[in-house]
């Protein structure tokens, strides 16, 4: 896409934003890495950032999959308390307070595939937010012995960054005391305790009903083809009669009707920000 049909999809989108009456924010993994976060696409990006799990062949597929906190749980909290403490440090970009800016204006609502908490970091009302695979920000017995989802403000892993392996003590479960482990979805993961995502989906389905969806303006940022949720969600909005305002730089297309924007999402929000208000 040259400038020129660049500026005239920033043009389109902005259009879209301002006519709008209501707004759903779709976020997939690449919405985290303008703000530093590392680029798991494909094993390469996964083994770029935690080497260690290269000379040992895991993929990031292997890895996020719960079977490591019965076999391994040193190497599991190694890999998931670097990634608690990566998250927490990380501030969300600027791309986020755009959103919220936006999100003041009128209604609106997040869904998204992202673990790290940064929509709440950045201001956004948990009600109003779908963590869709959860949340590395709470916590779950790993056996499970009962429901119980507590965040995990408190919890603090020491990590060896050569080896991105744990040391004891490991988060516990505080009712029975058995092993803990983040309240996220990993694969192959019939142990989740999804009590917490399952009240935001029923808010999100809530508040869907209540919406014309001819009025509504969907942004969706950094959303991949390979883990889907995130697009699907998208998708079925539009063919609802959203307007779909899709922001990959690798993945832009899709069906008809989608506004087109091959940007990464700090630059592409920055943009229609400035086209809605005329600055810049």
């Amino acid at each position: 896409m040259n400038e020129a049909d660049r500026g005239r999809a920033v043009e389109a989108a902005a259009d879209a934003i301002a006519g709008a009456e209501n707004l759903v924010f779709c976020a997939g993994a690449g919405m985290g890495v303008d703000s530093g976060l590392p680029d798991f696409r494909g094993d390469s990006g996964f083994w770029r950032a935690y080497p260690p799990l290269r000379s040992l062949g895991i993929s990031f597929h292997q890895m996020a999959n719960p079977a490591w906190f019965r076999r391994d749980p040193e190497l599991a909290w190694g890999f998931y308390g670097h990634r608690l403490h990566l998250y927490r440090a990380t501030r969300p970009h600027g791309g986020f307070a755009t959103l919220l800016r936006l999100a003041n204006e009128r209604e609106s609502f997040v869904f998204t595939s992202n673990v790290d908490g940064h929509f709440q970091q950045a201001g956004f009302p948990d009600d109003r937010v779908f963590e869709c695979h959860g949340s590395l920000m709470h916590l779950q017995c790993v056996r499970p012995c009962n429901e119980l989802i507590y965040p995990a403000d408190e919890t603090t892993v020491a990590v060896d960054e050569t080896t991105f392996r744990a040391s004891a003590p490991l988060p516990a479960c505080p009712a029975c005391g058995e092993l803990a482990r983040p309240a996220l979805l990993m694969f192959n993961d019939g142990a989740w305790v999804s009590r917490r995502s399952d009240v935001q989906s029923a808010a999100f389905s809530t508040w869907l009903d209540s919406r014309d969806l001819r009025g509504t303006a969907v942004i969706e940022c950094g959303a991949g083809s390979a883990v889907p949720t995130v697009r699907r969600c998208s998708e079925s909005l539009a063919r609802a009669g959203a307007t779909l305002i899709r922001i990959n730089p690798r993945e832009s297309q899709g069906p008809e009707g989608t506004i087109s924007l091959p940007m990464g999402a700090a630059d592409a929000l920055f943009a229609i920000e400035r086209r809605l208000t005329g600055v810049g």
